[in-house]
């Protein structure tokens, strides 16, 4: 089992938050489950740029958490689906207002993440962050 090089500290609220809700797909993992889209392939297929190994590794991760439960079906093929815990809805209101925060701050906040991602120039001679010559 895969053991964190980095010891956990959960001193506070957002290290919660943190320790429960990182990973690149979570939110979009509990949103879509609210939705009504269950199955791991419906799942798969909302959010298809992420291997399926990366969603059922963060799916695990909801698990452990006690966000989303797991029921598996005994059928051939097997059927599994995924449900919001309670403790899942109650985080729903916050994944709500993100959003909603995010489309507010929408121009602003593609700016910033785009110029990040632009290949950088000659830098200005004089600038902070110039390099020694």
């Amino acid at each position: 089992m895969y053991e964190k090089k980095i010891p956990i500290e959960l001193n506070c609220g957002l290290d919660l938050i943190g320790e429960v809700l990182y990973g690149k797909w979570k939110i979009r993992l509990l949103y879509f489950i609210n939705e009504g889209h269950k199955r791991p392939s419906e799942l798969h297929r909302k959010i298809p740029q992420a291997s399926l190994r990366v969603l059922n590794a963060q799916l695990k991760e909801l698990e452990t958490h006690e966000l989303v439960s797991k029921v598996i079906y005994p059928q051939v093929p097997l059927k599994v689906e995924y449900s919001l815990t309670d403790i899942g809805k109650s985080l729903l209101p916050f994944i709500s207002a993100l959003g909603q925060w995010a489309d507010d701050n929408q121009a602003r906040l593609r700016a910033v993440i785009e110029k990040g991602y632009v290949a950088p120039g000659p830098v200005p001679e004089g600038d902070v962050y110039a390099p020694p010559r």
